[in-house]
């Protein structure tokens, strides 16, 4: 099966990739709170944000569409919280502009992160910068076995249109619904059978190298 890794352009020999992962993440995080806290209507500062992050971006080597995908995907979620305050006037769309800018320029600095550094060692300056190691592992464990989990969701799929050609909505609904429920059947036994694997092998909870 094909997976779209998110640091699958991490290995490209550009200035941001070069970067310690720690003093990257600090960067990126402080970025993102400047651009918070930055006033709704300082539209200009927003307009060299924007420049500071196309910047990043060109000299990151990573492809312009691969990020603009990435971002999209986001955008339904940003306009569902925004939306809202359409119906103040013109208060209103100043906080509507407001939300969309704020939410899109933080959503490319963390696209441009996570696709410019190894996960491994994302994860590890995480844990070197004082994140509690609970949410390091559970990012860890969530990463490397969310693919496994896809896998047997298309192989799933697969099966279900193999065998069922036509059939009413009600039929594909009752098959998506037990498809579903036995993912996560299959998904509960794996991870119980890794988890005991895993401790019979000394796990400790910490982050190793690849």
């Amino acid at each position: 099966m094909k997976h779209a890794y998110l640091d699958q352009y991490s290995d490209r020999p550009s200035p941001i990739n070069r970067l310690d992962p720690r003093l990257k993440t600090l960067i990126f995080v402080t970025f993102i709170i400047v651009v918070i806290l930055t006033r709704p209507n300082s539209f200009f500062v927003f307009s060299l944000y924007s420049t500071f992050i196309a910047v990043l971006i060109l000299l990151s080597r990573v492809p312009i569409v691969f990020i603009f995908k990435r971002s999209l995907a986001v955008i339904p979620f940003v306009l569902m919280m925004g939306i809202f305050n359409l119906v103040s006037g013109r208060e209103g769309f100043v906080l509507f502009t407001n939300i969309l800018i704020k939410a899109y320029l933080s959503i490319l600095c963390l696209i441009l992160l996570v696709t410019t550094t190894k996960f491994s060692e994302l994860l590890r300056a995480f844990e070197r910068l004082g994140c509690p190691k609970i949410i390091t592992m559970i990012m860890s464990f969530m990463y490397r076995y969310i693919f496994v989990i896809e896998d047997e969701l298309m192989k799933m799929r697969q099966a279900k249109e193999s065998r069922s050609v036509g059939g009413s909505r009600f039929f594909h609904a009752k098959a998506l619904a037990n498809m579903l429920g036995t993912l996560f059947i299959r998904s509960y036994e794996r991870a119980e059978a890794v988890y005991l694997a895993m401790c019979a092998r000394g796990f400790d909870g910490s982050i190793k190298n690849d």
